[in-house]
């Protein structure tokens, strides 16, 4: 069922408690070296702010294990933010106790402030299953939730990125709301109807791309997509465990041994199904894991002392034609090892041919990590339906999975 969004309920007089992904990137001297997460976090916050709703703003950064941080902290967030916003955003130095909880309510209509870190506190990761297991952890992660419920009227969670973890501040938060609205925000909106929808009930021909590392990342994905699309084309280091599987020799290349008999069940289970999965006709392989690296390309078998860092030339023909006339296209995961070149040649290709069937008309989804980073540094990000600001969680929504942080937010009517 479609969830209640931020559009569908009053705000004005009322406080507001946001959940945001602001987990951006940081240089040595603390500066934002990308406030993408921050700008698309943008038209929530002004709508409630227009709205005359008073915003409290939350969120994590880094993996701080539960201890202050001034490396990770949020103030640079609350400056850019309200460089942004042409307003000044309240930057408070915790995100619960007195001090924090004053601040929330003697702030005014249309007023914005930002609580620090939530993973300075050790509570917001407690999983639930530890905390069903340990009282004094349940205890514990109750008590935190508890103090964040209390600095508001309302919840909004827009936060995709951690839309698949039961962090206190996604779901123990909101469960102690009830009674009070709880929606989600207009970035979680575009996500769950891109992706969630585009799998749910896709155009077809639909063509899913994975790539990235390891098979096992992605059985799920596989799995779920089988019966949905109408082919499915691997790149990446995980198709070299395919390769093995089929009795291919992929000398030092990366493989996982202990999932061989898995690639093999995934490609009779396509066969059975009457789906198509493309591997790789050939490689682009070195003898060094290194930039600039001696390299050849290799069709079949690889030598023992080389390994496979890229899809090949015939290759990224073959994916481009397979993806030619296309309705739906789902992209993760890189098809080389993309950040080194010349290895990153496939991965461009790949999103090149990506965004010209957009422009014929397919709906493309990135489902973000590092296939979303290279058709961000490739300037294709325009030429895209949609990326994906969540890479796990996305990467969950395509393997089927429910997120019940979203689940038991108010439905609409």
């Amino acid at each position: 069922m479609a969830k209640k969004t931020v559009a569908d309920i009053g705000v004005r007089g009322s406080r507001v408690l946001m959940r945001c992904d602001f987990n951006v990137p940081l240089d040595d001297d603390c500066n934002i070296t990308s406030d993408d997460r921050i700008v698309k976090a943008l038209p929530t916050i002004k709508h409630i702010l227009n709205a005359g709703g008073a915003l409290i703003l939350m969120s994590h950064l880094g993996r701080p294990g539960g201890e202050k941080n001034k490396k990770m902290s949020l103030a640079p967030v609350a400056k850019r933010l309200s460089e942004l916003l042409g307003r000044e955003v309240i930057f408070a130095d915790d995100c619960i106790g007195p001090e924090t909880k004053a601040k929330a309510q003697a702030l005014k209509s249309a007023g914005c402030m930002l609580l620090e870190n939530l993973r300075f506190h050790k509570e917001e990761t407690i999983k639930d299953k530890a905390a069903k297991e340990d009282t004094q952890l349940r205890q514990a992660k109750d008590d935190f939730a508890k103090e964040l419920a209390a600095l508001a009227d309302i919840y909004v969670d827009d936060a995709f990125g951690t839309a698949h973890r039961d962090n206190a501040s996604m779901y123990t938060v909101p469960s102690m709301m009830q009674g009070r609205p709880r929606v989600i925000g207009f970035l979680i909106e575009k996500e769950l109807k891109f992706l969630g929808e585009t799998l749910t009930n896709p155009e077809k021909p639909f063509v899913a791309i994975l790539g990235g590392a390891k098979v096992s990342d992605k059985i799920g994905v596989i799995e779920n997509l089988i019966d949905k699309v109408d082919c499915i084309l691997i790149g990446g280091a995980m198709a070299y465990t395919f390769f093995k599987a089929n009795g291919q020799e992929v000398g030092k290349s990366l493989c996982e041994d202990d999932f061989l008999d898995k690639a093999t069940e995934l490609l009779a289970q396509a066969e059975e199904a009457e789906r198509e999965i493309v591997l790789p006709v050939d490689s682009v392989v070195a003898a060094e894991f290194k930039a600039g690296a001696e390299n050849k390309v290799v069709a079949g078998d690889i030598d023992a002392d080389w390994q496979g860092l890229d899809i090949g030339p015939q290759t990224r023909k073959l994916f481009a034609e397979k993806l030619a006339g296309v309705k739906t296209i789902v992209w993760n995961g890189p098809m080389g090892v993309f950040e080194l070149p010349p290895f990153d040649e496939g991965t461009k290709a790949v999103a090149l041919a990506v965004a010209d069937a957009t422009d014929k008309g397919a709906r493309s989804i990135i489902g973000g990590g590092d296939s979303a980073s290279a058709v961000k540094n490739l300037g294709l990000e325009n030429r895209i339906s949609h990326i994906s600001t969540g890479g796990g969680a996305s990467l969950e929504l395509m393997e089927g999975k429910q997120f019940k942080c979203i689940d038991i937010l108010d439905d609409k009517q």
